[in-house]
C-alpha cells in the first residue's frame, strides 16, 4: 500500500521566521541519523513508497545527504526534501542533493519582495540565496515546487509571488495559511479571515494558469474557496504518517491540518474530501464563513468577530 512518510528531521532553523510555529525550546530537539534510518526501514516494511524530508530546516543537517541515499538504497520512488532554500543556493549544494536522489524539492518562499523577505525571516543577506536557489535548481533534473505563506502581511503581496515565481521557471505553487500554534500562538494579527484571503487566491490563480503554473491551496475549505474550490488541496486524504522528534502519527491528526468540521458542514457536498477547519482558526474567527457559505446561522463565533451578511 503506497503512501508519503513525511519526516521531521529536526525543529532547529537557520532563519527565525515571524509566523513559525517552532518554539525556542523544540529548536532543540531533532531525530537521530540512527532513529531516521530506522523509521526509513519501517516505512518500506509498511508499504510507504514515497518519503519528504523536512524541518525545521532539513539542509542544516551535516547527515542529510547520507540519508537522501539510504531513502534511495531501500526503494523510496520519490525523495522530497521542503527547505527555505539558503543552504541550496551557495555552491554546488543544489546539485549534490538532486545527485544523491533527491527527485522533489520545495522552497518555502515567505514572501517574494527582498526587504519584506528578510523582515519576515529576521536575517539580513538570506533574499540572494533564496533566489538562486531557485536559478540553480531549475536547470536540475528535479520536481520544482514553491511553498508561500498566506498571512495578513503577504496577502497583497501573493499575485506578484506568482509572477516571480514564474520568472524563476517554477512550475507550482501550494498555498499555506498560516496557523496560530506554538510560537505563533501570540500573534493572532498574522491570521487574517480566509474571506479575506480569497480575492487575493482568486488573482493569483489567473497569474498561475497565464503561466502555466498549477496552483493549490492548503488548510482553507472548499466552500470559502467558493468558485475556486477546486483549488482544495487536503493531503491528509492520502496515507501519510509523520515522524518527528516526538511523535509518529497521522497527517490528519497534526495540528495544523484541517480536522474539526461545524454543524455548517451537515450535508456539504464537499465534506468527504474536505478536513473543515483547524481548531485555531475556529478560535480566532468562529464559523461564520463557512455557515455564510451553506446560507445556514453560524454556530460559533471566534474572538474576531466577523459579521454575518
Amino acid at each position: 500500500m503506497a503512501g508519503l512518510l513525511d519526516i521531521i528531521l529536526g525543529y532547529d532553523c537557520n532563519l527565525a521566521c515571524t509566523y513559525c510555529t517552532i518554539t525556542e525550546a523544540m529548536r532543540a530537539r531533532a531525530l537521530s541519523a540512527q532513529a531516521v534510518a530506522q523509521e526509513l526501514e519501517r516505512g518500506r516494511a509498511h508499504g510507504f513508497d514515497a518519503v519528504s524530508m523536512t524541518g525545521g530546516e532539513p539542509t542544516i543537517r551535516p547527515d542529510l545527504l547520507p540519508l537522501v541515499r539510504r531513502a534511495t538504497r531501500l526503494g523510496y520512488e520519490r525523495v522530497k526534501v521542503q527547505s527555505n532554500g539558503l543552504v541550496l543556493g551557495v555552491g554546488e549544494n543544489a546539485a549534490r542533493l538532486v545527485d544523491a536522489g533527491v527527485t522533489c524539492v520545495h522552497i518555502s518562499v515567505h514572501t517574494h519582495e527582498p526587504a519584506a523577505y528578510e523582515a519576515m525571516v529576521r536575517r539580513e543577506g538570506t533574499y540572494a540565496h533564496m533566489q538562486r536557489a531557485f536559478e540553480r535548481l531549475a536547470t536540475l533534473d528535479v520536481e520544482l515546487g514553491a511553498d508561500v505563506i498566506l498571512e495578513a502581511d503577504t496577502l497583497a503581496r501573493l499575485p506578484a509571488a506568482v509572477d516571480w515565481l514564474a520568472a524563476r521557471g517554477v512550475p507550482s505553487v501550494d498555498l499555506w495559511f498560516v496557523s496560530l500554534t506554538d510560537a505563533n500562538a501570540s500573534r493572532p494579527q498574522s491570521m487574517p479571515s480566509m474571506s479575506e484571503a480569497v480575492p487575493f487566491i482568486a488573482e493569483a490563480r489567473v497569474r498561475a494558469e497565464g503561466h502555466g503554473m498549477r496552483m493549490r491551496s492548503l488548510h482553507i475549505p472548499p466552500c470559502i474557496l467558493g468558485e475556486h474550490a477546486d483549488l482544495a488541496f487536503n493531503p491528509a486524504l492520502d496515507r501519510v504518517r509523520v515522524v518527528s522528534p516526538d511523535a509518529v502519527f497521522d497527517l490528519a491528526d497534526s495540528a495544523i491540518t484541517p480536522r474539526q468540521h461545524v454543524p455548517a458542514c451537515e450535508g456539504c457536498g464537499h465534506r468527504p474530501r474536505c478536513g473543515g477547519l483547524r481548531p485555531d482558526y475556529i478560535d480566532r474567527f468562529g464559523d461564520v464563513e463557512v455557515a455564510r457559505a451553506r446560507g445556514v446561522e453560524p454556530s460559533v463565533r471566534g474572538r474576531s468577530r466577523l459579521p454575518v451578511l
